[in-house]
């Protein structure tokens, strides 16, 4: 009886089968978490300022970017930079940062929190309410670099 139960419906089995395994695999996708955005155009200067605290922008330039290769890094820590939950009040940030792109384009404000050596950072949109994201120790540690750098 299970022998005929089993080559009857094998075909629904294994269709069962393959839609859950669908629904497990979006899930775990899902829980990569989303990715901060940039404007799809050419990035001209990236500027750095000592932050005055979450939801203000400072004016004040500390230093700035404009060589390609510093470029390419801000923009991938920002890109790859994953959203977080949080359950609390973040401190201060670090830094202020602002992504500037041609002419006529608006800026994106963003805060930065350096994360120590061996550890991610955080940014989070100077406008966001949703929550942090994390960059990757290899790009925090990128990022740690170039802001050291130039700083001396």
């Amino acid at each position: 009886m299970v022998g005929y139960f089993l080559k009857k419906f094998r075909g629904m089995i294994l269709f069962l089968f393959i839609i859950m395994s669908g629904i497990l695999l979006a899930g775990c996708l899902n829980d990569q978490g989303e990715r901060m955005v940039l404007l799809d155009e050419k990035i001209t200067k990236i500027v750095l300022s000592k932050s005055l605290g979450v939801g203000e922008m400072n004016q004040d330039e500390l230093m700035n970017f404009e060589d390609s290769e510093s470029i390419k890094v801000f923009e991938r820590a920002i890109k790859t930079a994953t959203r977080q939950k949080t359950s609390g009040k973040l401190s201060n940030p670090d830094y202020d940062i602002q992504v500037r792109y041609a002419e006529g384009l608006p800026t994106h404000a963003i805060h930065l929190w350096i994360g120590e050596e061996g550890d991610k950072s955080t940014l989070m949109y100077m406008v966001e309410k949703d929550g942090p994201y994390l960059t990757s120790i290899k790009m925090s540690t990128k990022l740690r670099e170039i802001i050291l750098s130039s700083k001396k």
